[in-house]
C-alpha cells in the first residue's frame, strides 16, 4: 500500500508541478509582452519545447491505466527469416530497447542471451525493472523488419531481415499463478559465453520446461543456480500470464472480427536504410526519416501514437 501511494503521489505530484510551470511561463510571457522584449524570444522558445514535450509525456502516461501497465518487463528478442542478417537485426533491436530504457531511466538486466557465431544474437531476454516499464514496452510487441544493404553480403546487395520481440509483464507475488512440481522439468547447464574468468565452472545456468503448456524458459546469467531458477520461474510465471491473456483476446476476438492478434505473417514496424530512410509503424501510420535516431532509443513517438490507438481497447 505505501508503494502504491508513493507511485500515486508522485503522479499527483508531478502534474501539480507541470501546471505551476506553465502558469510561471505564461507570466513570462505577459511580461515579455508588456515590455517589449525581444530579447527573450530564445528562451521563450527552449520553454516552449520543454513545456510541450512534458506535456506529451504527461499525456502517454495518463494512457498507462491497464492492469499490468505498472509492472517491470521481460523483454526477449529471436531473429527470424534471414539468417546472419537477421541474427544481427536481432541484436541491434537489444540495442535500441536497451537504450530506450536508459533514457527512460529504466534498470536493464540481462537473463539470457545466446550470441550467434558469426553475428549478431541467437535469442536474448531482458528484465526491465521501473515505474510503468511493461505499460511503455508493451508496443514494441510484434515483427520487425529491416531494409538495408547487408554488411555481410559481398556483393552490396540490398537484403530484408525480420526479428520477433516478445514484451511480458513481470509478475509479482499478488498474483497467484500455480505451478506444479510434478509438471515442471528443471535441467541445469553450464553458461555459455566469450570465455574468461566470468564463464561458469559449475551447471549454475538453469533451463525449465512447463509440461502443461509446452513453455521452456532458461535463465544463465546469475553464478547462482538458485538465482538462475529463480529468475527463471519469473519469466515461466510471466509467459503463462501471457498465455492466459492471449486465450482470453482470442474468444474477444471471435466476437470482433476488427481486433486481431499480432503475428509473424505481418510486421509491426518497418526499418529501411537503404535506398532511403524511413521507419514506418504499419498499425499507426506513425513515421520518421530519422532513422539514426530511432536505432539509437528514440522511441516515444512510436510508443505514444500506440497507446493513443489502442486507448479503448
Amino acid at each position: 500500500m505505501l508503494k502504491e501511494r508513493a507511485r500515486l503521489e508522485g503522479i499527483v505530484n508531478g502534474f501539480d508541478k507541470l501546471v505551476r510551470d506553465i502558469a510561471d511561463f505564461e507570466d513570462l510571457v505577459d511580461l515579455a509582452a508588456e515590455e517589449q522584449d525581444s530579447s527573450m524570444q530564445d528562451e521563450l522558445a527552449t520553454q516552449v519545447a520543454t513545456l510541450q514535450s512534458r506535456v506529451e509525456e504527461t499525456e502517454t502516461a495518463r494512457l498507462l491505466s491497464q492492469p499490468m501497465d505498472a509492472s517491470n518487463a521481460f523483454v526477449s528478442f529471436s531473429p527470424g527469416a534471414g539468417g546472419i542478417d537477421s541474427a544481427d537485426w536481432a541484436e541491434m533491436l537489444l540495442r535500441m530497447i536497451s537504450r530506450y530504457c536508459e533514457k527512460k531511466g529504466f534498470k536493464t538486466n540481462v537473463v539470457e542471451i545466446q550470441e550467434n557465431d558469426e553475428a549478431g544474437i541467437k535469442s536474448a531476454t531482458l528484465n526491465i525493472i521501473g515505474e510503468f516499464a511493461y505499460g511503455y514496452l508493451k508496443s514494441e510487441r510484434g515483427i520487425h523488419r529491416l531494409v538495408r544493404i547487408s554488411p555481410f553480403d559481398a556483393a552490396s546487395r540490398r537484403h530484408t531481415s525480420f526479428a520477433a520481440i516478445d514484451v511480458l509483464p513481470e509478475i509479482d507475488d499478488e498474483i497467484e499463478i500455480e505451478i506444479r512440481d510434478e509438471d515442471l522439468r528443471v535441467d541445469t547447464y553450464r553458461a555459455g559465453g566469450h570465455g574468461g574468468q566470468h564463464v561458469n565452472k559449475t551447471d549454475s545456468a538453469v533451463r525449465l520446461t512447463h509440461g502443461p503448456s509446452g513453455i521452456v524458459v532458461q535463465c544463465q546469467n546469475e553464478r547462482s543456480q538458485l538465482k538462475n531458477k529463480a529468475q527463471a520461474m519469473k519469466v515461466l510465471k510471466a509467459r503463462l500470464y501471457k498465455a492466459e491473456m492471449e486465450k482470453r483476446k482470442k474468444e474477444v476476438a471471435q466476437r470482433n472480427a476488427d481486433k486481431k492478434e499480432i503475428s509473424w505473417g505481418s510486421q509491426i514496424r518497418s526499418y529501411v536504410l537503404a535506398p532511403y530512410q524511413l521507419v514506418k509503424d504499419t498499425r499507426t501510420g506513425e513515421e520518421t526519416g530519422n532513422v539514426d535516431a530511432v536505432l539509437n532509443g528514440d522511441l516515444e513517438r512510436f510508443v505514444r501514437a500506440y497507446l493513443l490507438a489502442t486507448a479503448g481497447d
